[in-house]
Order: structure tokens, then sequence, then C-alpha cells
């Protein structure tokens, strides 16, 4: 019970339409508020991803599912990643940071594209967190040509 939980991260991962986009959508407004705080967002970043890890690998091998569609703990950590990029709380960088690892995230490009189709426990995380790392790139990217991100 408390594994599912936390695989679809309080039930965001069983949104009727787009659970991914859902719980995407869910862990920027709670990064949003962790970025404010006293250093909270790595931490939690760190914790979501070895327990999102942990049990989607065990979902992928109990269930023989190589994604399921409500384990969302992995759109979590990599949305959390991307907010890294962001050199302070603002919501045009937490609305970029969200667009950006929806973009990557939905469109698979190079190394995405890469991890997810290595399939199995491992790709379900993996491909999510690289996501997140491009947008973070980007962000840090249009940070230091002046977009003030």
């Amino acid at each position: 019970m408390i594994a599912r939980a936390v695989a679809s991260f309080g039930g965001a991962g069983y949104a009727p339409v787009a659970p991914g986009t859902v719980g995407s959508a869910v862990a920027a407004l709670l990064g949003a508020w962790a970025m404010q705080g006293p250093g909270w967002l790595l931490p939690v970043l760190i914790l979501a991803s070895a327990a999102g890890g942990w049990l989607a690998i065990r979902k992928a091998v109990l269930e023989h599912h190589e994604d399921p569609g409500w384990v969302v703990i992995d759109e979590v950590a990599g949305q959390w990643i991307a907010l890294l990029g962001l050199a302070h709380f603002s919501w045009p960088g937490v609305a970029a940071a969200f667009l950006l690892f929806r973009l990557f995230d939905i469109w698979k490009p190079g190394p995405v594209g890469w991890a997810d189709r290595q399939g199995g426990g491992t790709a379900i995380m993996m491909d999510d967190l690289i996501a997140g790392a491009m947008a973070a790139c980007v962000l840090l990217a249009s940070r230091l040509a002046g977009a003030g991100l």
C-alpha cells in the first residue's frame, strides 16, 4: 500500500488523463515550494530517485509491465532535476522547467530515447532522469545567456 502510494506520488498517477503530466505538475508545484525552503529540493530529489528506482524495478518485475502508467515517481524525480537548473524560485522559471521536462520526456530525443529503449525497471527511471537533466541544462544555458530564469 505504501509502495503504491509512493510510486503513484500520492495518487497523481491515477489521473484518468495524462498521469505523467499530472504527476509532473504536482511535482513542479511541490518543488517550487521546496525551492523556497532551506535546501529541501536536492535531498527530497535523491530520496524520490532512490525510492522510485526501487519501486519501478519491483513493479516492472512483479507486474510484467515495462512502464506502468500509474507509476509517476519517475516523472517526479525528473521534474525536480529540471528545477535544479533554476537559479532561484520564480513562477516563470518553474513553468519553463515543467514545459522543458515534459517536452524532453514526451519527445525522447537522443539519450532520453536511448534510455527508454533499454527496457525494464531501470529504463523506467533513467529516461526521466535524463530528460530532467536535459531540461536543467537548457535552463542553466539560458541563465548564462542572460535570460534570468
